[in-house]
């Protein structure tokens, strides 16, 4: 499935971590980046996967999908 996601009104930081964490493979690989950040960059990384977990909720027509990535993040 290809999805064309579009996420509004990020800041110039957001946007190079939306970048950089589309292009990990699974939420582990997500999770070790943003603890690799320094912890002042950590709530925008976080605020980037918040919303792009949103999107492809958006974007899915099958929701049981989209609750099993939310559930992930909601730990």
């Amino acid at each position: 499935m290809v999805m064309n996601i579009q996420i509004a009104n990020l800041t110039a930081r957001q946007h190079v971590f939306a970048d950089i964490i589309w292009n990990l493979q699974g939420e582990q690989e997500v999770q070790r980046f943003i603890k690799s950040l320094p912890p002042k960059f950590r709530a925008d990384a976080e605020i980037v996967v918040s919303m792009m977990v949103a999107a492809v909720f958006d974007e899915l027509t099958d929701t049981a999908m989209a609750e099993e990535l939310l559930q992930k993040y909601n730990k």
